[in-house]
């Protein structure tokens, strides 16, 4: 029997593979996970994990996770910074502070003894009191002078840094020993909300001192660490980092001996998660579909694929400065023609998530705080769109020639023109058309990839060809389905709008080519689709994937773009460079920051300002809900839905998953048997215990249990879920029963802050929202 993927899909089949996926969503509350409604969520899917009781678990070991691109440096200040970096930093090196599942500061005990404001009046005065037994690696203990380099380097002021972020530390008046021992105390010439997200990472004060050292000389390597792990070898050739087990860590020891990350491109981990190359990775919807099949043969499952929202949002920004989406009624009827929830059933159900349209700019689902504020722009409602663009003179369109209708007589009275009456967006059959052709291509490129490791399994078995064709057969159906789609969405489009001089209403959206904007592409055609409804073409222009950002959306040459944001645990900081209002600048151009949209209002600016500057949390919340609720009315950017994680894990491995929000760190534990049953497996069961002295599996205990071989004293990993004749055996060393280790979140589930330098000169740029995600 061959495995799923070398198969030809035929359109009957796909649909049940869907349906599979679909069905995957109850599994969240059980098989190990600890996914009660403390950790789910009210949407069900805030974070999906296995955890396991520190005392239940063997020591020793190595666990190879798949990330997309070893870090280009391991200064997460730097420009070149990416997600890897925070990975990485997040291993080795001090966080004073860390976030939960719904995105709330947790103070992290192993680095800190507390943290509070002890003075508002006439100075905001914050006091550290150190874990004192925090050391370096190099034995220096973690003391007053790291905070007071790094506060330095990234004051912005003289002696400073260039860094990609500095936001909270231009705010800082002073940092100094004391006024205990083992304390540091921080004074603020300006209230600061956001100030536990400040010193996180800490570096060490040889880093932060020198420039040089702060620059190129963190590319590969740091001087010291202070965390569970140490930085072990980097081989860029092989694209491989390791983490090992720091012996000068003074809490809980991490139990795995050796992490190693490792980058594999998304399309090909599903292919190394069977051949044995991994045993944690990000995947995609078919990937996911394929490992989370049923069980062959009696055999148990080789994966558990964990699903979750992802720390990122996607959203359709408008550009403010471009054409007829100057006029803010066409950007309302742009908006209002587009169905929010239908483009997040088209991300959320491949992945197996509850279908949920984000109703803020500035928080996530589960947020605490999160707020649906898309009421101050109105729902989904073509006719509504269409009475925005008669009033802005953009006339005719479907429904308005033909349909033999008197004006209403509140149109008559005024001059206006009757609203169009149009059907849907998009029908039935073109919407199944294009997502027959996505999941056709998924499939395509996993067979490619089993093709190109000699496993592809067909009538020419032994001969080394494998199903040759079968990839060319899958991508040969897509192509035609992607065509087919296009046929019925032309067929359902009607009359595009006019003004007055008989200008067409077109709008360009630029979207990247090639594989990495294949599902951005998607959406855009669905949103296409339903923008043609209400009479406005939008032309879908593709752009080299490369220059994307570089060439278009900086410099502005887009009417309608897709791109993502990483998720903030605090919004008011950082969600000010990407909303505030552009400024002309000294050379005569415009000084955008990350507002790409190209608009915004002097009133959010205040009220962001207003609320990084306000101590009191529910005062910041309402402060926050009033910027968003402008935010939706201003409509520079719609947001669309919060991007999916699907994380496949060892089905041996505990605590590690899809974190959603929350850091790797935060403060809990549960239990589960370490026996197994006698089929190789521990028991189902969980729970979790709250409370500072409990230790997040994420920290020091991802455990893993695998089949062992008493004769030779290895592990004997099976991990492919097909049956034993098509299955490859990878032998290596391994603990008796399970092994832990510290786990660095997936490459899209950190928390990436966006706290940049003002003006940004040197920054990262958000990515499309498949350039490194799942889906969407």
């Amino acid at each position: 029997m061959r495995p799923p993927v070398t198969r030809r899909p035929r359109p009957r089949a796909l649909a049940l593979l869907l349906a599979g996926t679909l069905s995957l969503t109850a599994a969240l509350s059980g098989c190990g996970s600890d996914t009660g409604p403390d950790r789910s969520g009210a949407s069900g899917a805030a974070q999906s994990l296995t955890l396991a009781d520190r005392a239940e678990l063997r020591t020793g070991g190595t666990l190879r996770w798949g990330v997309a691109d070893l870090p280009a440096t391991l200064n997460a200040f730097s420009p070149e910074a990416g997600p890897v970096t925070d990975q990485v930093a997040a291993a080795v090196l001090p966080a004073l502070f860390t976030l939960d599942e719904r995105g709330r500061p947790q103070l992290n005990t192993d680095y800190l003894r507390s943290a509070e404001i002890t003075a508002r009046e006439p100075r905001q005065t914050v006091v550290y009191t150190l874990h004192p037994q925090a050391v370096w690696s190099d034995g220096r203990a973690v003391e007053a002078a790291d905070f007071i380099a790094q506060w330095r380097a990234l004051s912005g002021g003289e002696g400073s840094h260039p860094a990609a972020r500095n936001a909270g530390y231009d705010r800082i008046e002073s940092v100094t020993e004391g006024p205990g021992d083992g304390q540091v105390q921080v004074t603020f010439h300006k209230p600061y909300a956001d100030w536990k997200s400040l010193f996180t990472p800490l570096y060490p004060k040889a880093v932060t001192e020198d420039a040089a050292a702060f620059g190129t000389g963190t590319r590969d390597t740091l001087p010291a660490t202070a965390g569970p792990f140490a930085l072990g070898d980097l081989d860029r050739e092989a694209g491989t980092l390791s983490l090992t087990r720091s012996a000068t860590w003074w809490a809980d020891p991490a139990l795995l001996d050796e992490l190693v990350l490792t980058a594999v491109p998304a399309a090909e981990r599903g292919a190394a998660l069977e051949d044995g190359s991994l045993e944690v990775a990000e995947i995609q919807p078919a990937d996911a579909t394929r490992l989370a099949a049923a069980e062959e043969d009696g055999e148990p499952a080789a994966y558990t694929v964990h699903r979750a929202y992802a720390a990122a949002y996607t959203q359709l920004a408008l550009n403010g400065r471009s054409g007829a989406l100057k006029d803010e009624r066409v950007r309302w009827a742009v908006a209002r023609a587009i169905d929010r929830e239908a483009l997040a059933a088209e991300v959320h159900e491949p992945a197996g998530l509850p279908v949920r349209a984000l109703g803020s700019h500035l928080r996530t689902l589960d947020q605490i705080g999160y707020q649906d504020n898309s009421d101050a722009l109105g729902g989904f409602s073509t006719e509504e769109a269409g009475k925005l663009l008669d009033e802005a003179g953009w006339r005719g369109g479907p429904g308005e020639e033909d349909d033999g209708e008197e004006p209403a007589a509140g149109d008559a009275a005024d001059g206006k023109a009757p609203a169009a009456v149009v059907a849907g967006p998009l029908s039935a059959e073109g919407a199944a058309a294009g997502h027959s052709a996505a999941l056709l291509r998924q499939a395509a490129g996993a067979q490619r990839t089993l093709d190109s490791d000699g496993d592809g399994d067909g009538e020419g078995e032994g001969d080394g060809d494998g199903d040759a064709g079968t990839a060319e057969q899958l991508e040969e159906e897509a192509a035609a389905a992607e065509e087919r789609a296009r046929e019925l969405a032309d067929r359902a489009a009607g009359p595009v709008r006019t003004d007055e001089h008989g200008t067409e209403l077109t709008l360009r959206f630029v979207v990247p080519d090639g594989d990495a904007g294949a599902r951005q592409r998607r959406i855009a055609d669905r949103i296409t689709a339903m923008l043609s409804a209400a009479g406005i073409r939008a032309e879908l222009t593709e752009v080299p994937a490369h220059a994307f950002f570089s060439d278009h959306i900086s410099t502005g040459d887009f009417d309608l773009a897709l791109y993502s944001w990483p998720a903030s645990g605090y919004p008011a900081t950082d969600a000010a460079p990407l909303f505030a209002k552009p400024v002309p600048d000294k050379d005569g151009g415009l000084a955008v920051q990350q507002n790409y949209s190209r608009i915004g209002t002097d009133h959010i600016d205040q009220l962001l300002a207003q609320a990084a500057g306000e101590l009191d949390e529910e005062e910041q919340h309402r402060l926050l809900n009033q910027a968003d609720a402008r935010l939706w009315a201003l409509t520079g950017s719609l947001p669309l839905f919060q991007r999916p994680q699907l994380v496949a894990v060892d089905a041996g491995l505990a605590g590690v998953g899809a974190f959603g929000l929350a850091t790797p760190g935060t403060r809990t534990s549960a239990t589960a048997p370490d026996r197994p049953d006698e089929r190789g497996r521990s028991p189902e069961g969980h729970g979790t215990e709250r409370g500072r002295g409990a230790r997040e599996p994420g920290a020091s205990t991802v455990a893993r249990r695998a089949p062992y071989d008493s004769g030779t004293g290895r592990c004997t990993y099976l991990p492919s879920r097909s049956p034993p004749s098509s299955r490859k055996k990878h032998r290596q060393p391994c603990p008796r029963a399970r092994t832990s280790a510290m786990s660095p979140s997936s490459p899209t589930s950190i928390t990436a802050r966006r706290r940049w330098s003002t003006p940004c000169s040197s920054r990262r740029e958000p990515s499309p929202p498949t350039s490194t995600s799942t889906t969407g």
